[in-house]
């Protein structure tokens, strides 16, 4: 028998060699990341924008997928169905993770088994939006007619549950009326909508330029806005607290995630180009255009957010006896 000890010992040298291969750099191809709102919607822009952003310091491009509709079931399963390789990430808000759990008896999905928490994005700013045909000019005027016409006036959300839908009941309630909710899968939808006069009026968010424009050429009245203090870009539209609305209890937030699995190694690489992305003054101050709230946290921050905002949407689902689907 001749011996094996030259074949073991180049066995052994080919080993050795793999394993001091330096492993592939990540990402090493682009990564998908699953939106859940309609192509064109202003969190599908600014997503389209940061990827475009991240593209060199990535070296990869961030691949948009839009999943739209059904409460955002429809892209938060594609994302928690996906493979946990580090290459599919998925932006979705509190409906699919806070409220969700809530109202859907057989959800395909379960929030703290499915996701690993990337960060907080931001919090969306919104603002009392009607047609320009609407017979009224201020909240006031809208309390009044949704008053002596209750069941008349209709109100854009984006499905039952969602935080459209909840201020719509919030507001039922308040006023004593009965505003009648339509769903749409999209806030660029709502717009289209309500620029066409087909809707009386809508809570969107976020308020940009967009806006502006249409407001100026006629087609939609801004009637008041969420925040703390009057946006400069409509000095004259008053809060929600100067027009009667302050105490919703629900603020809307998107949250970037990705499948459960995912390696903490490529969660970390992905959360601090973020984070790096969004301290750049220039996106900062594209962010602010957009008239959105930042919101970057660490995952165990975002992940200790996550589990104390689902308590208080079924807090918020039990007060307005949200329909459990």
């Amino acid at each position: 028998m001749k011996p094996r000890g030259g074949v073991c010992l180049l066995a052994g040298v080919a080993a050795f060699a793999a394993f001091q291969a330096p492993a592939q750099p990540y990402p090493s191809k682009p990564i998908r990341v699953i939106v859940a709102i309609a192509a064109g919607s202003p969190t599908d822009i600014m997503m389209r924008t940061a990827g475009q952003q991240l593209l060199g310091p990535l070296g990869q491009s961030l691949v948009i997928e839009n999943r739209p509709g059904g409460n955002q079931v429809i892209g938060a399963e594609a994302c928690a169905r996906s493979a946990p390789d580090g290459y599919t990430f998925c932006v979705v808000t509190n409906t699919a993770i806070s409220v969700n759990p809530h109202i859907i008896s057989k959800l395909s999905y379960e929030p703290d088994r499915d996701f690993k928490p990337v960060t907080a994005l931001w919090f969306l700013i919104n603002g009392l939006v009607a047609t320009a045909s609407l017979p009224a000019n201020s909240v006031k005027e809208l309390q009044a007619l949704a008053a002596t016409r209750p069941g008349s006036l209709n109100f854009a959300t984006q499905g039952s549950g969602t935080g459209p839908d909840i201020f719509r009941q919030w507001l039922n309630e308040q006023w004593n009326t009965n505003i009648v909710g339509i769903p749409y899968k999209g806030a660029n939808l709502i717009m289209n909508a309500l620029i066409a006069g087909e809707i009386h009026f809508s809570r969107i968010a976020p308020l940009g330029d967009y806006v502006a424009v249409q407001m100026k050429a006629g087609k939609v009245k801004l009637l008041a806005v969420g925040t703390s203090k009057r946006l400069a870009q409509f000095p004259d539209v008053p809060t929600y607290a100067e027009a009667g609305l302050d105490g919703f209890p629900e603020k809307t937030w998107w949250g970037l995630f990705a499948p459960a699995g995912t390696p903490d190694a490529m969660v970390r690489r992905i959360h601090s180009e973020f984070v790096r992305l969004f301290h750049e003054p220039k996106f900062a101050a594209y962010l602010e255009s957009q008239v959105v709230e930042p919101a970057i946290t660490s995952p165990e921050e975002f992940a200790t957010f996550l589990k104390e905002d689902r308590e208080r949407a079924g807090q918020t689902v039990k007060k307005y006896n949200v329909p459990r689907q």
